[in-house]
């Protein structure tokens, strides 16, 4: 134990041997970041100025080498910072964020509070004492975008966008509050962790508030989007379905959204001519909605409950037979209408006219007290709808 607490202390000695000398040429390598750019070498290097060059030089990103350029141009005129640095008392990260808001008559009460905080701390006290100038706020205000494009031969949608701070922090927070709120779905075996799923509810939520942008919207003409199918295509899974303006989607894809959302599905015959068109609003009436809502209350999923984006999903799709009939429909929020569509979930009607739901092997899902006396398997279709 002697022998292990003795190696240690060397250890921590040489750590600290080697971050003071770390430390001194990093403080160096400030001062010849601020005699480049006197001598504005990047000028014969095709960059548009040092902070890009540098970013190409060293291998930081441009983000970091600005910063070295403003604490390189400021450490002249705060010793007690330079020689904390160079004695290694400050790291450097630390070191170019008091840099940007310590003047010589705070440095020294600020060396001593750097040393017992993180470097997060610091660098939002300089956020705050630095605040941006109105020609950054202005800039960033201008620079603003959204661009989208379709890839992986359209079966993907990529976004990306820039928007001012006050703006992002709007979008932000509309999407973490709907992903707080909105269900996984995944396998049973998905070993996703925390941030990917957080990320996958964060892309549902963007759907949600696009969907719920295009529901409330008074234009439908303009707000509709459309599917146009063969018959063939929604009834079997030959053939694929085509959104307009947008990619070729799966049919099963297509008998989702063709269920309730904003939605017009032109259906055509084998040379293209329409043959009859869905609905623009939703497939039941106002009443009928009533009605479900009345009897369901919200998503029947087991222990969903959802009240929001729910939509009247066809327990035998209308394209194969179903009636718009309460005896066939049932409420599902956005992420448990895709079980069924896309992940082969199925759900049917009791007599009694509660939903139960079954696994893609067709084993009942119910997760309460109670699930080892359900069913193994799912009764044939002709049973999973109670009578019309």
């Amino acid at each position: 134990m002697e022998l292990r607490s003795a190696t240690n202390i060397e250890l921590a000695a040489e750590l600290d041997s080697k971050h003071q000398a770390v430390a001194s040429a990093q403080r160096r390598l400030l001062e010849v970041v601020a005699e480049c750019d006197r001598s504005e070498v990047w000028q014969s290097e095709g960059c548009r100025d040092l902070a890009q060059w540098l970013s190409i030089r060293v291998g930081i990103s441009n983000w970091a080498a600005r910063r070295w350029i403003n604490a390189a141009h400021a450490l002249p005129c705060l010793p007690h910072t330079s020689d904390a640095l160079d004695t290694g008392a400050l790291g450097l990260d630390k070191v170019v964020e008091l840099c940007r808001f310590a003047v010589p008559e705070t440095e020294r009460k600020l060396i001593m509070w750097a040393r017992r905080v993180s470097v997060a701390a610091i660098r939002r006290k300089a956020d705050l004492e630095a605040r941006p100038s109105q020609e950054d706020i202005l800039e960033a205000d201008k620079t603003r975008f959204l661009h989208y494009w379709w890839f992986d031969d359209g079966r993907r949608l990529g976004l990306e966008g820039s928007l001012p701070a006050d703006q992002g922090s709007v979008v932000a927070r509309a999407l973490d509050r709907l992903a707080d709120r909105a269900p996984d779905i995944i396998e049973d075996d998905c070993e996703a962790g925390p941030t990917e799923s957080l990320e996958t509810r964060r892309a549902d939520a963007l759907f949600m508030m696009a969907s719920s942008a295009i529901a409330d919207d008074h234009d439908p003409e303009r707000a509709t989007v459309v599917v146009h199918a063969e018959l063939d295509a929604l009834i079997g899974d030959q053939r694929g379905c085509e959104i307009e303006g947008g990619p070729v989607i799966h049919p099963e894809t297509a008998r989702r959204l063709s269920c309730d959302a904003r939605l017009q599905v032109v259906l055509e015959d084998a040379a293209g001519d329409a043959v009859g068109i869905g609905r623009t609003a939703r497939s039941a009436p106002a009443w009928l909605l009533r009605q479900l809502r009345y009897r369901d209350r919200a998503c029947t999923f087991p222990g969903c409950e959802s009240k929001r984006f729910l939509h009247a999903h066809h327990i035998e799709h209308w394209a194969r037979g179903g009636s718009t009939d309460l005896s066939n429909l049932v409420l599902a929020c956005t992420f448990h209408h895709k079980l069924v569509h896309e992940y082969g979930w199925k759900v049917a009607l009791s007599s009694g006219g509660s939903a139960c739901w079954f696994r893609p092997d067709g084993r009942r899902f119910d997760p309460g007290p109670g699930a080892q006396e359900v069913p193994e398997r799912a009764p044939p279709l002709e049973h999973l709808v109670s009578v019309a």
